[in-house]
C-alpha cells in the first residue's frame, strides 16, 4: 500500500466517524511522500498535543493497515499539555503494533491503569520515554522485545526496581534514570544484570548531554583520544563520582590528576594525540595504585544529598611513589584536560560510595556510564575497588557455589567417602572446620537472593488492645535459649512475650498505671523464663513468664512479679553473665547497680561520664566487667573489682556515643555514635580495631544504633533518619548489603528505631521501623537475607545456629 492509498484510507475513516482531517495528520503524508521522493526512511510522526480525542478513531482504522504500507515507522510524540483520553492513547499505540519506532509520553500526566496496561501488556517500540510521569513501582514485566531506548528521567516516585521489570527487555542497549528514587546498589543492578544487551547507563547526566552516550565535548577537538586509549594506549582517563548542578568536577582525570596535591579542578588543553602517552602497562599502574590507596580516590568527590562536596579520602604523601619511578613516565607525559564535566539531576544512588565503582564492576558490559566512557582501566580499577570495600559474596567466598554441591561435599566429608580427598582439603582449607558448611550454605543462599523478605511481626497484626487500638512497640528482645520466643515493649507500657513464629501471643503484661514506655528489656539467661523490664518513668520490674497469662486485666493480680527501686530517667538496663546483679542508665550521669536476689539497689556510681550515659552494658563471659556509652563521645570500660572510681580506659568518638555491645567472645566492643559513626574496638585496651565508614548524613539527630550478627561476624547498623541496614564484615569493614525498609502497604519508607540479630539462624535480623509520620504505625519487621521476597508463600525458618565465643556461629542443624 503506498502513501497515497494510506492518506485516502485516512480521509475515508473521517468521513465515516464524521470527524474533519486533521491538518498536522495531513502534513505528515506530505513529509512522508516528499521523503519517498528522495529514497530516504518514510517517517509518520504523530504529535499528540496536535490531537484531539475525535481524531484518534480515524488515526486507528488507518494505522491497522499501516504494516502493509510504504511507511518504515511510525513516532508517537507528546510535546506539550494534551488533554487526550488514555484509553485512545493506548488503543492507537497498539494498532501501529510492528511499525512503532518512538513513543515519547514525557509530560503527559498518565493514570495509574494506562501505566498498569502498559507494563504488564508491553509495546513493540524501539524508543520509549515515559520521562517525568508518575511511576509508583517499576514493574515493566510485558514484552518490550524490539526496545532498545529506555528514558526514565525524572520519575521521582520509582525508589526501586522490581526484580523482573527488565526481564522481557532482550535488546536494550540505553537506559537513562536520572533523578529518580533510586538508591539500592544491591538490588539495582540484580535488575540490570537481567538486560544482557545494556551499553549506555545514566542515574545523572552531564550538562550538554542529551541521550545515554559518551559526552562529545569530553576531549575538545580531540573526541576519539579516549577510544585510541583504549584500543592500546598507555592509560584511560580516570571518571569522578556525582556532583550535583551547583558544583563542576573534571569529565575526566588523568592519574596524575589525582596525584597532583592541589587536585586542580581546571585543565589544560591536550595538545596532542595518543603518541605524547608513554606505554605503561595496566598491571603496573593498578599495582602502584595499590601500593599508594589511590584506589579510593575515583569515589573521593561525593556529594551529600544536600549538595555539598565532601571528601572521603585523604590523598596520601605521593612522594615515595615517584621516587620508586614506578610512574615516573606516567606523570611526565600525561596531559590536562581543559573539559569541565558538570553532573546534573543525579539519583539518591550516585551518592552512595564508590558507587560508579560498584556498578562498573557488577556490570562488565557496559560501556558508558553517566555520560562518562567506561575503559579497560576503568573496570580494571573499580573490580579492585570493589573487592576492597564489598564483599561479592558472604564469608569471602570468591565465587558462587550451588547448595547441592556444598552438600554432597558435607555427606562425603561426613561418611568419610571422598575419593580425592586431597584435592578437596586444597579447595577447601577449612573443611574440617564446624563453622565451614554452615557457612558455605548461607554465601550460596545469600548470593542467589537480591530481595530478601521482609515482614513484619504477625502477632502486631491482630493483637490489639481494647478499643482496637494497636500495639506500638519500643523495644525488643529474641529469648536467650528459646528461638521461638521473643519480648517486645510497647510506648504505653504493656509487655507481650510472642513466639514471633506462629505469631501467638504467650505473655501479655498492661501498663502498671500512668503513660510510660518499655525502653528496656534483658532476659536472664540462667532462668530464662524471667525477665527485666524498665521503662522511661524508672519502673523496674522483674517478670516470669511462666506466671505470665496471654491476657491481663490487673498486673496486680499476677504472681511471679518482682519491683526493684526506681531508677529515674531510665533508658536500659542489662543484667551480667551470672544473673544475680543488673545495671540500669538513662538521662543522667550516673549508673546505678542492683542485687537480683534481694530485690534491692546496692550502688550508685556517679558522675561516671559528662553527659547522660544512654547504654550500660555487662560482658558475656564476666560478671565483673561492663561498659558505658555516653553523649559525652566518650565509651569507658569498668570492672567492679576495682570499685569503679575511675575507668580500666575511655576511649572516644567524634560524636555522641548512642550504643555499645560486646562482641559474643568479649574480645570487641562495637560503638555506635551518632549519624553513622560506628567502630569495632579492642576490648583489652580500646584501641581501633576497625572503622566501618558508613557515610554520614549531616543529621545531629540521626542516632546510630549497631549490633553483631552471626556471633561474631558480622555487623548490622542501621539509624533513625535513614530507611536502611547495612551488613558489613566485622573483620574487613567491607559491606556485605545493605536492606531498605518500606510499608508494603503504602510503600512509604520506614525508619530505622531499633534492631537485633537473630542469634538461632545465620543472616535474619529484626528491626523496629516507624514512618514519620506521628500517628503512624510501627513494626518489628522480620529480615531473611537467605530467603527471597518471591518465595514468601513457601518461606521457613532455615537452619538454627548458636554463638560461639571462638569460632563465631557453628550450625546446629541444617
Amino acid at each position: 500500500m503506498d502513501i497515497s492509498t494510506l492518506e485516502a484510507r485516512y480521509l475515508d475513516s473521517c468521513r465515516r466517524h464524521e470527524v474533519p482531517p486533521n491538518s498536522a495528520v495531513l502534513s505528515c503524508f506530505s513529509k512522508a511522500t516528499i521523503q519517498k521522493f528522495f529514497q530516504k526512511k518514510c517517517t509518520f510522526e504523530v504529535l499528540l498535543n496536535q490531537l484531539k480525542n475525535d481524531d484518534i478513531p480515524p488515526l486507528i482504522d488507518m494505522f491497522l493497515a499501516v504494516d502493509s504500507s510504504d511507511i518504515d515507522a511510525v513516532d508517537i510524540v507528546n510535546e506539550s499539555h494534551c488533554n487526550l483520553k488514555e484509553e485512545y492513547v493506548l488503543s492507537l499505540l497498539r494498532a501501529i503494533h510492528l511499525k512503532l519506532r518512538v513513543v515519547d509520553l514525557q509530560e503527559m500526566s498518565l493514570e495509574e491503569d494506562f501505566l498498569w496496561d502498559l507494563s504488564h501488556h508491553g509495546l513493540s517500540c524501539e524508543i520509549l520515554s515515559l520521562r517525568s510521569t508518575h511511576i509508583q513501582k517499576l514493574n515493566m514485566v510485558g514484552s518490550f522485545m524490539r526496545l532498545h531506548t529506555l528514558n526514565l528521567d525524572f520519575c521521582t516516585s520509582i525508589a526501586s526496581l522490581h526484580r523482573d521489570c527488565f526481564s522481557s527487555m532482550p535488546n536494550l542497549m540505553r537506559l537513562s534514570m536520572c533523578e529518580t528514587r533510586v538508591i539500592d546498589l544491591w538490588t539495582t543492578t540484580a535488575a540490570l544484570l537481567k538486560l544482557p544487551s545494556l551499553l549506555e547507563l545514566r542515574f545523572q547526566n552531564c550538562l550538554c548531554c542529551k541521550d545515554t552516550g559518551p559526552c562529545p565535548a569530553s576531549f575538545g577537538n580531540k573526541a576519539n583520544v579516549l577510544h585510541q586509549l583504549d584500543r592500546g594506549s598507555s592509560i584511560e582517563l580516570l571518571p569522578v563520582n556525582a556532583a550535583d548542578t551547583t558544583i563542576y568536577t573534571p569529565h575526566a582525570m588523568s592519574c596524575c590528576d589525582l596525584l597532583s596535591p592541589k587536585n586542580a579542578f581546571t585543565c589544560n588543553e591536550v595538545n596532542g594525540g595518543t603518541d605524547n602517552f608513554s606505554v605503561t602497562t595496566e598491571d603496573k599502574i593498578s599495582s602502584c595504585l595499590q601500593r599508594i590507596d589511590l584506589l579510593e580516590l575515583s569515589s573521593s568527590m561525593l556529594p551529600n544529598l544536600n549538595g555539598k562536596v565532601k571528601l572521603q579520602n585523604e590523598i596520601e604523601d605521593k612522594n615515595e611513589l615517584f621516587a620508586s619511578g614506578c610512574m615516573w613516565d606516567l606523570k611526565k607525559n600525561c596531559t590536562k584536560l581543559n573539559n569541565i564535566y558538570s553532573s546534573h539531576h543525579p539519583s539518591p544512588i550516585c551518592f552512595e560510595k564508590h558507587y560508579r565503582e560498584y556498578i562498573i564492576a557488577s556490570l562488565p558490559h557496559l560501556e558508558v556510564l553517566d555520560n562518562l566512557p567506561v575503559g579497560k582501566l576503568d573496570k580494571k580499577m573499580a573490580k579492585i575497588i570493589s573487592s576492597k570495600f564489598y564483599e561479592y559474596l558472604a564469608y569471602n567466598r570468591q565465587y558462587k557455589e550451588s547448595i547441592v554441591s556444598i552438600l554432597q561435599k558435607r555427606e562425603m566429608r561426613a561418611s568419610g567417602a571422598c575419593p580425592n580427598f586431597q584435592k578437596t582439603k586444597k579447595q577447601y582449607p577449612h573443611g574440617k572446620s564446624q563453622i565451614f558448611f554452615p557457612r558455605s550454605l548461607s554465601a550460596a543462599k545469600l548470593g542467589s537472593v537480591a530481595w530478601p523478605l521482609l515482614h513484619p511481626l504477625s502477632s502486631l497484626s491482630h493483637l490489639h488492645k481494647e478499643g482496637s487500638k494497636r500495639l506500638r512497640p519500643r523495644q525488643f528482645e529474641y529469648h536467650p535459649s528459646d528461638p521461638s520466643l521473643m519480648v517486645f515493649g510497647t510506648l504505653d507500657g504493656e509487655v507481650v512475650v510472642t513466639n514471633h513464629e506462629n505469631g501467638k501471643t504467650v505473655g501479655y503484661v498492661p501498663s502498671s498505671g500512668a503513660m510510660n514506655s518499655i525502653l528496656g528489656l534483658c532476659w536472664l539467661k540462667m532462668y530464662p523464663s524471667k525477665l527485666l523490664a524498665g521503662s522511661d518513668n524508672g519502673s523496674l520490674k522483674l517478670f516470669d513468664i511462666n506466671h505470665m497469662p496471654p491476657k491481663v486485666a490487673d498486673i496486680n493480680c499476677m504472681t511471679g512479679v518482682v519491683s526493684f527501686d526506681d531508677f529515674e530517667p531510665l533508658t536500659s538496663v542489662h543484667v551480667n553473665s551470672t544473673d544475680d546483679q543488673f545495671l540500669a542508665s538513662g538521662y543522667s550521669k550516673d549508673v546505678a547497680l542492683y542485687d537480683i536476689s534481694s530485690r534491692r539497689r546496692i550502688q550508685l556510681f556517679t558522675n561516671m561520664h559528662r553527659e547522660p550515659i544512654n547504654v550500660a552494658k555487662f560482658a558475656h563471659c564476666s560478671p565483673f566487667l561492663f561498659a558505658t556509652s555516653s553523649f559525652d563521645h566518650d565509651v569507658k570500660l569498668w570492672d567492679l573489682r576495682q570499685k569503679p572510681e575511675r575507668p580500666c580506659y575511655t576511649a572516644s568518638s567524634s560524636r555522641g556515643n548512642v550504643m555499645v555491645c560486646f562482641s559474643p567472645d568479649d574480645k570487641y566492643l562495637l560503638v555506635s555514635a551518632v549519624d553513622n559513626e560506628v567502630k569495632q574496638l579492642l576490648a583489652v585496651d580500646g584501641r581501633v580495631h576497625m572503622n566501618f565508614e558508613i557515610a554520614a548524613t549531616g543529621s545531629s539527630h540521626n542516632y546510630t544504633r549497631s549490633y553483631y550478627m552471626n556471633g561474631r561476624d558480622y555487623i548490622i547498623s542501621g539509624s533513625c533518619d535513614e530507611n536502611v541496614v547495612r551488613v558489613c564484615c566485622a573483620q574487613t569493614g567491607r559491606r556485605l548489603k545493605d536492606v531498605y525498609l518500606e510499608d508494603s502497604d503504602s510503600g512509604n519508607s520506614l525508619f530505622v528505631q531499633s534492631l537485633r540479630s537473630d542469634p538461632y539462624r545465620l543472616f535474619h535480623m529484626s528491626v523496629l521501623a516507624a514512618s514519620r509520620r506521628p500517628s503512624a504505625k510501627c513494626d518489628i519487621v522480620k529480615v531473611n537475607l537467605l530467603t527471597s521476597s518471591r518465595s514468601a508463600k513457601e518461606h521457613s525458618y532455615g537452619q538454627h545456629i548458636r554463638a560461639s565465643s571462638s569460632l563465631g556461629v557453628i550450625g546446629k542443624n541444617l
